[in-house]
């Protein structure tokens, strides 16, 4: 099997010098190809080869890559590149890739494994039929190009292993696991010395088209892949935490110790990584012809089921008295020396269950390791306050992210591996506060942008092959435009997708009333998962209106007037700031309960939420004064329903919105509960969660450097930055974060009751200002010492 990590190879066009522009309009000269005879759109595992011989080696060789569904390349037995990136038929991405650094003078072979995992694919891989495409950029690497000259074979080793929501004991939307049978795999098929004289020519099924050309002849609509490859790093697992059948040596599976499982054996080893993870799991064996191994992935274990069926996770640290629920690949080994199981698809876990049952021959388990994969983010910011308890929360807010993201954001890795809005807004902050890498979050906004439909809303997820629409997400997608705007240095960007902003307020605007407020908005409607709203759901009045819908939509119309003041049509500005103050004063009529000083759900005013005040907060619809006595009310009035973990991104937004920023770390309580439990990501929910980790409540990583450090931008592209600390009960702080233009440096210290001084390092050619108690002190480019 395949176990070699990936060598960098894949750049960017810009890296790898631009794509030749011919490319981008005209058909190419390359074949989409596959196996002859094979099913277009069944479940296959694909091989191709195709020898090169060249003179010398070249300086330079650059090809461009796709297939469908998946594909990995290799190089002279180097994998070199693996894709394509998630898009859909009319954005198709393929992988710009320089082979130079791995081809010789002489003889040299590129082979291809790609896949369909047809219905049984996860609801992200969207797909026509199975197809591979290589194309050389030039002439000179026209020889490479896909076609007849191309042999291919399906191997017979694969079949899936469908998962079910009884499996997991939830929804399941991240594909199947893989039984293969070594005895029927092309071992080797990979490398230059592979007898590949009896795989056929690879059959043609037409060229390959830009998204630009004219009369493309297949769905496939070719675009460049905007990202980098992802992380490809070894990764041991820690600790054997059960074993029955065989005692491993005490080094494994930290370190590799091979170990021998006796003939006629059941043996059962249960494996802790101590910590989530996305990763290709490889198993390395010999012998044992006739076994059958079974490698099971969970996040935690489980206490069975009480009388009404609910299964019970408890301290993801304890083992005892719990029962291993997970999927499951299974491998049959042939008898072959250090035969290696690596999936096709990365699998989540903390941890793993091995079950393996040998027939006559005995087993060598050479090693189980693991290839740590996600995006290649590389963490930049840092803030020490003097407690051991800030940087805990920061790292396990950062591992939740890390594993949420891959060639998209994805609201879990483990259940869906789906790009929900909602999600993803909450996860693009995070990025761009921890790391200032805009490329994920530029790829997440084109790809919702590119879902929306004839009515203007975005699809809730995408790519996905199973529509689903949450109207209120496609008001989040227009506030991380804003984001993004704000927070990374790319207009020109930001004013390309300015007619989805217009096409979604459109949409919204046929579902407005007279009066000023939505109803029969189409579709699922969620705001929250509180545990009081069916299916996340606010309660709607009898006239179909609801508080939370219609804050939204205000917030929405205040984001699109600063994108259009600020990059599109001063005119529709005008036009939105006047519908949001026009919408804003009609909420006030509708839901301001005065009595309780808060805003009801519903115009009946019966019911009252966390949500709806903290959104009211945030769009301004009261004077300052106001806003903090609303908060107030909130934070205290435990009659009101409360807010999720993902929902609380806004609520201590809005506390801080307030003028209670420093109230800030007591409103962690939830965070320090889930650390209390053994958690090492941040889950989806308090309580018995479905997953443990969801990047939607890893909101502390944004808070704690905008709130409580008190960085923030304060104009387009963060040209200016605004430093405001909350510090709560903390005497001082220090941190670093990214910048577009370098890093920002903070270090502030209490000065008695009611003062401050700090220390402020802006990159060149950027200003700001430090704000203390409503005192205000101008920060130059450079470093700047303030005192208050």
């Amino acid at each position: 099997m395949i176990f070699r990590g990936i060598v960098a190879a894949v750049c960017l066009a810009t890296a790898c010098g631009a794509v030749n522009p011919a490319l981008l309009t005209q058909p190419w000269s390359a074949q989409w190809i596959s196996v002859p005879g094979a099913p277009a759109r069944k479940f296959g595992v694909y091989h191709f080869r195709r020898t090169l011989s060249l003179t010398e080696k070249p300086a330079t060789y650059i090809v461009h890559v796709s297939a469908d569904n998946r594909y990995q390349l290799f190089v002279n037995g180097e994998r070199v590149s693996e894709g394509p990136a998630r898009g859909d038929l009319k954005h198709w991405r393929y992988e710009t890739v320089d082979l130079a650094p791995h081809l010789r003078a002489g003889r040299n072979v590129l082979a291809a494994v790609v896949w369909n995992f047809a219905d049984y694919a996860p609801q992200a891989q969207i797909t026509d039929r199975t197809g591979f495409l290589l194309q050389g950029d030039t002439e000179a690497e026209r020889a490479a190009d896909t076609g007849k000259s191309w042999k291919a074979t399906r191997n017979e080793a694969y079949r899936p292993l469908p998962v079910s929501m009884a499996d997991v004991h939830g929804y399941f939307a991240a594909g199947p696991g893989e039984h293969v049978e070594a005895a029927k795999y092309p071992w080797g098929w990979e490398t230059p010395d592979f007898d590949d004289s009896g795989w056929a020519s690879a059959a043609e099924l037409g060229h390959g088209d830009p998204r630009d050309a004219v009369d493309g002849g297949n769905r496939w609509m070719l675009v460049a892949d905007s990202l980098p490859p992802m992380e490809d790093s070894p990764e041991r697992l820690a600790k054997l935490r059960e074993a029955s059948g065989v005692q491993p040596p005490a080094a494994f599976p930290a370190a590799r110790a091979p170990f021998e499982i006796p003939p006629n054996t059941h043996a059962r080893l249960l494996l802790d990584q101590t910590h989530l993870t996305t990763a290709y799991p490889e198993l390395l064996v010999s012998g044992g012809r006739g076994s059958r191994v079974s490698i099971g992935y969970a996040e935690s274990l489980m206490t069975p089921g009480d009388a009404h069926g609910r299964w019970r996770k408890g301290n993801r640290d304890e083992v005892a008295g719990k029962q291993f629920v997970g999927y499951r690949d299974e491998f049959l080994p042939d008898g072959g020396m250090h035969r290696l199981f690596r999936p096709l698809w990365w699998r989540t876990w903390r941890y793993i269950e091995v079950k393996i049952d040998t027939a006559a021959e005995p087993l060598t388990v050479d090693d189980l390791r693991g290839v740590f994969t996600a995006y290649p983010f590389d963490r930049k910011a840092e803030m020490d306050a003097g407690n051991a308890e800030i940087p805990r929360i920061l790292d396990t807010g950062w591992r939740t992210a890390r594993l949420c993201a891959h060639e998209t954001y994805m609201d879990c890795p483990y259940y869906e591996q789906l790009q929900y809005a909602g999600d993803t807004r909450i996860q693009i902050l995070v990025s761009l506060y921890m790391t200032g890498d805009a490329r994920l979050a530029r790829n997440a906004i084109a790809l919702l942008d590119d879902s929306r439909t004839a009515e203007g809303a975005t699809e809730s997820r995408w790519p996905t092959r199973l529509q689903q629409y949450i109207p209120p997400f496609s008001l989040w997608w227009i506030g991380m435009m804003h984001d993004y705007w704000m927070y990374a240095n790319d207009p020109q960007f930001v004013r390309s997708r300015l007619p989805g902003v217009r096409a979604v307020l459109s949409f919204f605007a046929s579902h407005e009333r007279s009066g000023g407020w939505l109803a029969g908005v189409p579709w699922w409607n969620f705001v929250d998962w509180a545990s009081a709203w069916p299916r996340g759901v606010p309660p709607l009045g009898a006239d179909g209106g609801t508080a939370a819908l219609d804050l939204q939509l205000v917030m929405a119309y205040q984001w699109a007037a600063d994108l259009e003041r600020g990059l599109g049509s001063a005119a529709l500005a005008e036009e939105d700031a006047a519908q949001a103050g026009r919408l804003a004063a009609a909420v006030r009529k509708r839901y301001w309960h005065a009595a309780r000083g808060l805003y009801a759900d519903t115009s009946e005013k019966t019911s009252f939420s966390q949500q709806a005040n903290a959104l009211a907060v945030l769009a301004g619809l009261n004077s300052p004064a106001e806003a903090r006595a609303i908060m107030e009310r909130v934070l205290s009035d435990t009659t009101l329903t409360p807010a999720s973990l993902y929902f609380r991104f806004y609520l201590n937004a809005a506390a801080r919105a307030a003028g209670l920023g420093g109230r800030y770390l007591e409103l962690l309580a939830p965070w320090r509960r889930a650390l209390a439990l053994g958690l090492t990501t941040w889950p989806e929910t308090e309580g018995d969660t479905r997953s443990d980790c969801h990047a939607w409540s890893a909101s502390p990583n944004i808070e704690l450097f905008r709130t409580v450090l008190g960085i923030d931008s304060s104009a387009p592209g963060f040209a200016r930055v605004r430093i405001e600390p909350h510090p709560g009960t903390l005497k001082q702080a220090s941190g670093t974060m990214p910048h577009p233009a370098g890093v920002i440096r903070v270090h502030w210290t209490r000065v008695g009751a009611e003062g401050m001084s700090a220390e402020v390092s802006l990159p060149q050619g950027v200003t700001g200002e430090f704000v203390w108690r409503n005192a205000r002190r101008e920060l130059a480019a450079g470093t700047s010492k303030v005192s208050f």
